[in-house]
């Protein structure tokens, strides 16, 4: 690789390429291969910017969450108005990307900025009466819940197979409430946890 074309390369503009090669052709065909191949250069040259595809896939991971918006709460936000718009700004931010959650939920590490960015919620949370503690593992629940949701929505399923029992209580409540995995049902979920915690730190 001549000089010209490797200062034109960096570590961003690889994420940015992996990214963009991950709504192509999924994680399973993400390779560094094939990645160098988009950004017209040969592999070698990937590995003066980022050493390893773990290291890559962090990276990528990194700006899935920075691209939600981290933050503590705006003026005048309850920190239950913060939480509620924080997880549908995530879960957006995990589904504008083909296996956006895998690659999210497999990360090793995330990056110096998010987790100061990290820091400053956790903080901001604490002057709204939440123990440090309490911060963290409402942060992670909800994490949790989110990333296993969009795992369930970007899985690819086989046809479903018929139920041959009877089922007329698991019958009314698809009838009723749609699909396990509807925007209702994430509402439901992500309500659940905020009213959760409201009583814990009651």
């Amino acid at each position: 690789m001549s000089d010209r074309g490797r200062a034109g390369l960096t570590r961003q503009t690889m994420i940015d390429a992996a990214l963009r090669l991950l709504d192509e052709v999924g994680l399973e065909g993400l390779t560094v291969r094939a990645l160098a191949t988009k950004l017209g250069v040969q592999s070698p040259a990937l590995y003066w910017h980022i050493r390893t595809k773990q290291e890559l896939l962090d990276g990528m991971a990194d700006a899935i969450v920075q691209s939600a918006g981290m933050g503590p709460p705006r003026q005048g936000e309850t920190w239950q108005e913060w939480l509620a718009r924080r997880a549908r700004a995530y879960r957006a931010a995990l589904l504008a990307h083909r296996d956006g959650a895998r690659i999210v939920a497999g990360a090793s590490a995330l990056g110096p900025d998010t987790v100061r960015m990290f820091e400053a919620e956790l903080a901001a949370m604490t002057g709204c009466g939440f123990t440090p503690v309490l911060a963290i593992r409402t942060i992670s629940t909800l994490t949790h819940y989110i990333t296993g949701f969009v795992l369930q929505e970007q899985a690819t399923r086989p046809a479903a197979r018929p139920i041959e029992e009877p089922v007329p209580t698991l019958a009314a409540a698809l009838r009723e409430g749609g699909s396990p995995l509807s925007e209702d049902a994430f509402e439901h979920g992500l309500h659940a946890i905020i009213t959760g915690t409201a009583a814990a730190l009651a």
